[in-house]
């Protein structure tokens, strides 16, 4: 990929390596948490669940990474695990190495905040959905761009098709507007591309933050702020599931994030918990609550982890310390609904998390403008799985 053959042409302008700082992790301080670095105990009532504390002696020490100047909107690894990309409010998503922080360039073209973003299976295409009422497709080695869709209104979620031939992008409901969902085609060389959708939806009042391909891109599921998730039929365009009321989300749904297999799927909302659904029969499985409303989800690739990161709204903070928002990220068993630690160190709410595809680190962006790399500690594995 980019690191074999010739020294590759990253978009301009190419930042040094100074671009990130090593600082140790900060720790959380409660009862039965406190978070990585980690060695493993047995809670008392429960021998099942494993406890994550402290260990002095080791520190999981994150890369501080700083390339934007507004607070960061989503993460995304590509399928190899060596690229991580990020969007913000700045208009300028950025590329860096995933394994040390370097920053390898940016894609400027956007006259707005980038809300979203995708990148192709090979890694050699890059979809960005914006505020600026577009959604641009960019050659992500040389930060090129090769085609803009243009719309009535902000361009909010986007996602490629397995396969890379469509991507879906959906966008906000502005000036009578309804939120909608388009499927483009995405041509296989970039001066075939043109910008007809193939398909479009109206989607319902409120905006749609969400919308992934499901099982076989025979399926979109989208999600947003009237808390309801759908599943949509590519090849009709008709609504073919809504969740039970009982059952789902109370509020605004920020986030959702597939498993790797794509069988069932997380999202994460403002009613402070993050719910795990199945993604043919949208059966709630799990639900996980916190204290906090949760603007970012993740899960493992490798273990049955997910990670919530979201905290108080950073205009409702009403002093400087950073606990007082609950801005870590929280690691719960996937299976038994429990806390099992969790990561400080944003001065602000999370808005973003992914994990990366081998499983072994995860990053979080936050309202402060930074991207944490995180690189588990091998303590982290030795967490007892059910």
């Amino acid at each position: 990929m980019v690191n074999t053959g010739p020294a590759p042409k990253w978009p301009s302008p190419v930042q040094p390596s100074t671009q990130h700082t090593t600082y140790p992790a900060q720790i959380l301080t409660s009862s039965s948490n406190l978070g990585f670095p980690i060695s493993i105990v047995r809670k008392p009532y429960n021998d099942l669940v494993p406890s994550i504390l402290f260990d002095p002696q080791t520190k999981m020490r994150p890369i501080l990474m700083k390339g934007h100047e507004r607070p960061l909107t989503f993460l995304k690894y590509n399928r190899d695990g060596d690229l991580l990309f990020s969007c913000a409010k700045d208009h300028t998503p950025t590329v860096w190495f995933a394994d040390n922080g370097e920053r390898l360039g940016t894609y400027r073209g956007h006259n707005g905040a980038v809300w979203c973003c995708d990148v192709s299976r090979d890694s050699t295409l890059l979809i960005t959905g914006s505020a600026d009422q577009s959604a641009k497709l960019w050659d992500v080695q040389t930060g090129k761009q090769l085609f803009t869709f243009n719309f009535d209104s902000p361009a909010r979620a986007v996602d490629f098709s397995v396969g890379d031939k469509l991507a879906v992008i959906t966008t906000d409901p502005f000036m009578g507007l309804t939120s909608a969902i388009h499927v483009k085609r995405i041509a296989a060389d970039p001066d075939d591309q043109i910008a007809d959708s193939v398909l479009v939806l109206k989607g319902p009042q409120g905006r749609i933050n969400r919308a992934v391909w499901g099982p076989l891109n025979k399926t979109i599921i989208s999600a947003g702020e009237d808390a309801v998730i759908r599943i949509w039929d590519t090849e009709t365009g008709k609504l073919l599931q809504e969740n039970e009321k009982e059952v789902g989300h109370k509020k605004t749904i920020t986030s959702l994030a597939k498993s790797t297999d794509c069988s069932h799927f997380l999202t994460g909302s403002l009613d402070k918990s993050a719910k795990l659904w199945d993604s043919r029969t949208l059966t709630l499985i799990k639900t996980y609550v916190t204290e906090r409303p949760v603007n970012a989800v993740a899960m493992s690739p490798l273990l049955n982890h997910v990670v919530l990161g979201g905290g108080q709204d950073a205009s409702a903070v009403t002093t400087t310390d950073h606990r007082a928002g609950k801005f870590e990220a929280k690691f719960y068993d996937k299976v038994l609904q429990e806390e099992i630690g969790g990561v400080k160190g944003h001065f602000g709410p999370i808005n973003a998390l992914a994990f990366n595809p081998d499983g072994k680190s995860f990053s979080s962006g936050g309202e402060d403008g930074y991207v944490r790399l995180h690189h588990f500690d091998p303590d982290y594995f030795k967490i007892p799985s059910i």
